[in-house]
């Protein structure tokens, strides 16, 4: 399987989890025991800036006045008292609020106070720039005299600034509050508004009251002239078209035209029936025939059904013909009594027949009659029409200057009322805001807030922190657990070596002792320990390979992982459970394995490639660690190291190998660096990949996997190496826990 385009994205450690996506209790736990140091940190530096702004920004005091504003303001356009209520709303309320804030009053309380010869208004001020200044004994520059309108400009900019009126609630009562360096001075100031709001309020009331009657008094005389001059076209009008009004508003012509209307809409009603009737007694009479037959007719008629000469004709008529039926049928049709039945039956018709033509002739006389009457209310009803319409058009004449009069009146009556509450109005203005509550000096300064202060710098600073550190974990690109890498590469993590002795050291150059360094800690583990559990979770997964891989490679993306010591222990380790283990040094161009044991001097892979040497005396017994190893040359570092473990007398020598030996390990070269495991991959049955913890990328192992094919496809797990467990129980509680059960000693308080 080729695993190589189908590796997902690094992600952090609280995103490698299966349950990606949640975030759970225990992320958080774990995040936190990762970065509590920095997020203390960053909380603690902007405790700091905040201890900082309470030391360098002075205190200040704000003081409230509590005032009901006037929204029952009277002007000409109200015809209602002024001691009415009206309804108030939201709109009204935020308009008066808006006017106490005006820079208006706000020059009046400048005024009143001598605000503008203040220093806290004109002067240098109180802003925080000035105040570091201060402190500093510095200067902001070399300051110019201003102009009288610069200064008042100063004051109500200052002013404005530190004033807030607000809204209580949904209530008619709005909040007056100044705040100042001087207690004294913020309460004066609030009151000082709300005193300047009332008198602006009542100088506006008496403006407006005055500028109203001026102009209404005009204008009723006015229009006192235009609604007498009205009411007399109206009654001239009148008189010279003779119009006599009823008590209802009409005219007599219309009074009659109404009733005419009534009736002709009745008389047409009933020649319509009438005509109905005689047309379905008609199609009745035309069913008639003058051959003898024994049909009567049935119509569809009220009178006819309702007669009850027709009614006693036909029961007679229909009994007749019961009889002649049954007598025909017993003494045959010719039978002289049958005769009589059916004469008799013939006149019963004819009589019918006669009975229903007399009701046709009433219907005719009914129908001329309705029809006379409807002509005739037409006929008035027209003489009516024609002799009113002059009438009419006066009238339409008469009902404009009617409404012209009664609108000039109506205004006139409506403009006098306003003119006498105007008059009392500017004889005596009153306003309904006053002041509730006044404001006194306030005992303990507004701003800064030094509880408030400090804890909000606690939490933007924990704020802060907890993102600084996301942040930092996000760009973190190294693996340090084992979901990191079982979820960048998409298989499992094989094991967890341990850093020996709290640290990394570096593999031992040329010469070095055979048995020094981690590979010497490793090698001589403790059976039950942790490590040796890991070199088992190794084997157990070379064992376990379905194709028998035998020959395995253990590579690395960069050279430092320590592939080589890994390699090396678990060849000791194999090996001293009674397994026949080979161990090869392949890599050619840095044979550090060969240096760590101690055989830089002997031949090895090189001779057995460049000079036929046979695989036998090449081999060497280590009689300490039990296992075969197979040495690389250290004096020559060839160019074509590629070619050489991808010749002929390589692939033989792997391929005999691995029918001598249980395990085959290969020391292969770091991937990225050169082309050899590339070269040579196909030779190898399974590959065992060494990341170093907390130091190689990612990308860098991503990169080194997919470079070969063969490689993802062969690639039996990896081992996250050289781990620091302090730090890897904060990243995913890892401990070794699990293997004290074994030992039988006591857990270490940090482990659990």
């Amino acid at each position: 399987m080729n695993i190589a385009g189908q590796f997902p994205r690094y992600a952090p450690a609280m995103e490698s989890d299966p349950n990606a996506g949640t975030l759970s209790l225990t992320h958080v736990r774990d995040f936190l025991s990762r970065q509590w140091r920095f997020i203390v940190l960053v909380t603690g530096l902007a405790l700091i800036v905040g201890v900082a702004y309470l030391a360098i920004t002075p205190s200040r005091y704000t003081a409230q006045a509590d005032m009901i504003i006037d929204t029952k303001r009277i002007t000409w356009t109200q015809s209602e008292l002024a001691t009415e209520n009206h309804p108030v709303e939201d709109p009204a309320v935020e308009s008066e609020i808006e006017t106490t804030k005006s820079e208006k009053v706000a020059l009046t309380v400048i005024r009143q106070l001598h605000l503008n010869e203040d220093p806290e208004f004109v002067g240098t001020g109180s802003g925080l720039k000035q105040h570091i200044f201060s402190l500093l004994g510095l200067t902001s520059g070399p300051q110019s005299e201003p102009s009288n309108d610069e200064i008042m400009r100063r004051t109500l900019g200052a002013l404005k600034d530190n004033l807030r009126v607000t809204r209580l609630g949904r209530s008619y009562i709005e909040q007056i509050a100044y705040t100042s360096r001087d207690r004294e001075k913020a309460a004066t100031i609030a009151n000082a508004f709300a005193d300047a709001y009332i008198d602006d309020q009542l100088q506006a009331k008496f403006e407006a009251t005055h500028r109203a009657s001026v102009w209404l008094e005009q204008r009723i005389g006015e229009l006192r002239q235009q609604a007498s001059d009205a009411y007399k076209a109206v009654q001239d009008f009148k008189s010279a078209n003779s119009i006599i009004i009823g008590v209802d508003g009409k005219l007599a012509s219309e009074v009659e035209l109404d009733q005419l209307g009534v009736a002709l809409a009745k008389a047409r009603a009933d020649t319509s029936q009438a005509r109905a009737k005689l047309d379905r007694i008609a199609r009745v009479l035309e069913q008639r025939n003058d051959k003898e037959s024994f049909g009567i007719p049935d119509p569809v008629v009220t009178d006819a059904l309702s007669n009850p000469v027709i009614t006693k004709l036909r029961q007679q008529f229909l009994d007749d013909q019961n009889r002649e039926s049954e007598w025909s049928a017993r003494y045959g049709a010719d039978h002289q009594a049958a005769r009589n039945l059916r004469a008799e039956m013939a006149a019963l018709q004819r009589a019918i027949w006669d009975e229903i033509s007399r009701i046709a002739e009433s219907y005719k006389s009914e129908l001329q009659i309705a029809k006379s009457q409807e002509e005739s209310i037409d006929k008035r009803m027209m003489d009516v029409f024609q002799q009113s319409g002059s009438t009419r058009q006066s009238q339409v004449r008469l009902r404009e200057l009617e409404t012209a009069a009664n609108t000039y009146r109506n205004i006139y009556e409506t403009f006098l009322s306003r003119f006498t509450q105007s008059v009392q109005q500017q004889s005596f203005p009153s306003t309904e805001a006053r002041v509730v509550t006044v404001a006194s000096p306030p005992r303990a300064p507004s701003s800064p807030k030094t509880t408030l202060t400090l804890a909000l710098a606690v939490v933007c600073g924990f704020g802060l922190g907890i993102m600084l550190a996301y942040t930092r974990e996000q760009m973190n690109r190294q693996i340090h657990t084992r979901a990191q890498l079982e979820g960048l590469l998409g298989i499992g993590c094989l094991a967890v070596l341990p850093a020996v002795a709290g640290k990394r050291p570096p593999l031992r150059k040329h010469g070095a002792p055979r048995d020094s360094g981690a590979f010497r800690e490793i090698s001589e583990v403790a059976p039950f320990s942790a490590t040796a559990e890991a070199l088992r979770y190794i084997k157990v997964a070379i064992d376990l390979h379905p194709a028998g891989g035998k020959v395995v490679g253990i590579v690395s993306a960069l050279p430092g992982e320590g592939k080589t010591t890994v390699a090396a222990s678990f060849a000791a380790f194999v090996a001293k459970s009674g397994s026949r283990v080979l161990l090869i040094d392949a890599d050619l161009r840095n044979p550090s394995m060969t240096n760590t044991l101690g055989y830089a001097n002997a031949p090895g892979l090189l001779d057995m490639v460049a000079d036929k040497s046979s695989f036998d005396d090449l081999v060497i017994t280590d009689t300490e660690y039990k296992f075969d190893f197979l040495p690389s040359s250290t004096r020559i570092k060839p160019s074509n190291s590629s070619d050489i473990l991808n010749s002929p007398a390589m692939r033989q020598m792997l391929k005999a190998a691995k029918n001598d030996y249980d395990y085959v390990l290969v020391d292969l070269p770091p991937i990225l660096p050169v082309v050899d495991v590339k070269a040579a991959a196909h030779l190898f049955d399974a590959f065992v990949l060494v990341v170093e913890w907390g130091s190689t990328s990612s990308d860098e192992i991503l990169k080194a996997v997919s470079a070969s094919s063969i490689v993802s496809e062969r690639l039996l797990g990896a081992v996250l190496n050289k781990a620091d467990e302090a730090v890897m129980r904060r990243f995913e509680g890892y401990s070794d826990r699990s293997y004290h059960y074994y030992t039988n000693e006591k857990i270490p308080s940090e482990v659990v």
